[in-house]
């Protein structure tokens, strides 16, 4: 999943009158937040509960390819040169760009920054069974079939280092031998189940060498071993996959899982979980990996950083993507000017209207180039038109040897020299350069094939994504919040129109709209020629929603246009120190850490949200509604910089 990622995002409104009063106060926290900007400020002003996929109904994630475990890739935008960042926004986009253009809620807006510290958002999975997923527990489940403490320990970095190598065929050597010190059968014992827990595919036996005892670790069955953890070690009573709740600061889930994966020395796909979580946040979730004990996940907790494992348990069935009810999110918005009325108002129509379920910002890329735009492409067939998007020069800043490969291309079109100006390979205008190295210029389907599916296919939904958003604004504008002859509503599975006489039956809550492919139908008033209409002029047939390539064919899906969140509250603090927090995470409870101390008239107050949000959809679109305000880094960026002059 595209993630968007910025620098000190404060949500604010141009001024009005009600605003003056509180400028100068605003200007101070604006300057603590610039001394703090290096350390702990806002970054990503984006959060979708779950990745949609183009699925039936709901738009639920339901693949887990290897591509995407094994070739994630890095973000081409993720530390761009700070003093450019406002140089790249200028020409990013806003969200009436994407067809984000109408609220529900009748509410006079309010400023807020959002993620000034990213434990100021904190997400909370929601399993399958409506249980919320917390950290409360670290004790390790009894089982006499575990190693001894000990055994984490035996071993030298040394000794791990050269068995790490050895395990992962990294050098020549057909074994290593590890010399027992203080030689004892008890000894001996314990490094033996270190070499076989702690290296799957590995095994042991003693020798004797020159009077000296000698542990040597060998590879058991060759290059397979790694992959498959070895069988016959696992007890039979126990479940075959360890779940455990995940607890994460400020990194995404696949980069949580490659750094389990290095830590325990096996493969990323050997995990499984039920939805990736955002990067600039606290996150909590379910995880579930295979073969792998309690005892060595709970181990880690003593060397990561930013992680915690617990509440662990043996299951015989991995977690599958997609599986789940929605998160549970807590969000600070600091330095809010909303009077108390106005919050009020605010926060009771997020309760009982709710919001547009849009596709959020992050949807749509960060860059000059939207996602949407290679998604239209790629629908209409124009290859030379995909190509040239990924990979032409573009407005805005961007990591310096992206904007050296941007030109090499622009001169040369050789992938050979655009490819030396990249020292990461695996961003997408790599892989889409490696691609072109291998199946030549006259080849580029094949040459975008390396790319992974995931994100190939992000590109088209993202253009389905920009259909819907446009389409839905149209359709609130045309009839506003109430559910009307022809609007389409589900029945189990399946989409059918609203006659006349079933309107007084069903609310805007019930209404559902498509996303375009070739399995899905739509509305039976204006709107549904609106769609006919945006999708001729983007020269595609809505008729004809099948690509000549499979995996580019769109059969479409249904997405509710209004969502009302669950356990919905909140409250207004008062705090002085932009750096305290304000509430506590299951970390600070399980370390005993008391709740913050906050003054009863802080120099500045802060907005605490509560809410329930099921997959696929979009949290800053809930704030969105409560603060009245376009969420974009471009217009956020634009009005930082005008508030400060």
């Amino acid at each position: 999943m595209e993630t968007v990622e910025m620098n000190s995002v404060s949500l604010k409104r141009p001024r009005s009158e009600d605003d003056v009063a509180n400028a100068d106060e605003i200007k101070r926290q604006k300057i603590l937040e610039k001394s703090q900007a290096g350390n702990d400020s806002g970054q990503s002003i984006e959060t979708v509960t779950e990745q949609p996929e183009d699925t039936k109904n709901e738009i639920i994630p339901n693949e887990e390819s290897e591509e995407q475990e094994e070739e994630e890739l890095e973000d081409s935008d993720d530390d761009g040169d700070p003093e450019s960042f406002a140089d790249m926004m200028k020409h990013g986009l806003t969200e009436s760009d994407v067809g984000i253009t109408k609220f529900v809620s009748s509410h006079k807006g309010f400023s807020g920054i959002l993620k000034e510290r990213y434990s100021d958002f904190v997400v909370h999975e929601i399993g399958k069974d409506g249980r919320v997923s917390h950290l409360d527990d670290f004790s390790v489940p009894v089982d006499d079939e575990d190693p001894s403490e000990e055994t984490f320990t035996v071993l030298s970095d040394e000794d791990k280092q050269r068995l790490e190598e050895l395990q992962l065929f990294k050098n020549k050597e057909t074994s290593v031998a590890i010399e027992v010190i203080e030689d004892s059968k008890e000894k001996r014992t314990v490094i033996h189940q270190a070499v076989k827990s702690l290296f799957p595919g590995l095994e042991t036996k003693t020798e004797d060498r020159d009077g000296k005892k000698y542990i040597i670790a060998y590879h058991a069955a060759g290059k397979k071993a790694l992959a498959n953890p070895r069988k016959h070690s696992w007890p039979k009573s126990r479940g075959s996959y360890c779940h455990f709740v995940l607890y994460k600061e400020n990194k995404d889930t696949m980069d949580a899982i490659n750094v389990l994966s290095k830590f325990l020395r096996v493969k990323p796909n050997i995990f499984s979980y039920m939805g990736t979580k955002d990067k600039r946040a606290i996150t909590v979730q379910e995880i579930a990996v295979l073969r792998i004990t309690a005892q060595r996940l709970a181990h880690l907790n003593k060397c990561l950083m930013n992680f915690k494992l617990g509440n662990f348990s043996y299951k015989n069935h991995p977690l599958k993507l997609g599986e789940l009810q929605g998160n549970h999110f807590t969000v600070v918005l600091r330095n809010i000017t909303g009077t108390d009325d106005q919050i009020e108002q605010a926060m009771h129509s997020l309760r009982e209207i709710g919001f547009i379920n849009y596709y959020g910002m992050q949807r749509f890329g960060t860059t000059a180039v939207p996602t949407y735009q290679i998604g239209r492409a790629i629908l209409q067939n124009n290859w030379n038109e995909v190509m040239d998007l990924i990979l032409k020069p573009r407005p805005g800043a961007e990591k310096g040897y992206l904007v050296k490969c941007r030109e090499e291309w622009a001169k040369t079109k050789d992938p050979a020299a655009a490819l030396k100006k990249l020292p990461v390979k695996r961003c997408v205008e790599g892989q889409l350069l490696r691609g072109l190295l291998k199946f030549g210029m006259k080849n580029i389907i094949s040459a975008f094939g390396i790319i992974p599916r995931n994100n190939r296919l992000m590109y088209i939904h993202s253009y389905q994504s920009y259909v819907w958003n446009n389409m839905v604004s149209k359709r609130i504008e045309e009839y506003g919040l109430r559910a009307v002859p022809g609007d389409l509503i589900l029945k189990g599975a399946t989409a059918v129109h609203l006659e006349e006489g079933d309107v007084g039956n069903y609310t805007i809550h019930d209404v559902v709209m498509p996303l375009p492919g070739f399995d899905v139908i739509y509305p039976k008033h204006k709107i549904g020629e609106a769609y006919k209409e945006m999708l001729v002029a983007d020269n595609l047939d809505i008729n004809n929603m099948r690509h000549k390539i499979r995996d580019y064919s769109l059969s479409g899906a249904y997405r509710k246009i209004i969502i009302r969140p669950q356990n919905v509250n909140w409250e207004v603090v008062a705090y002085d120190d932009p750096k305290i927090p304000l509430f506590t995470t299951d970390l600070d409870k399980l370390e005993g850490k008391p709740l913050p101390v906050l003054p009863t008239d802080g120099k500045f107050r802060a907005l605490k949200m509560e809410f329930s949000l099921p997959p696929s959809t979009y949290a800053t679109m809930a704030i969105r509604e409560v603060l009245k305000m376009d969420t974009s880094i471009k217009n956020q960026t634009q009005l930082n910089t005008t508030w400060l002059r």
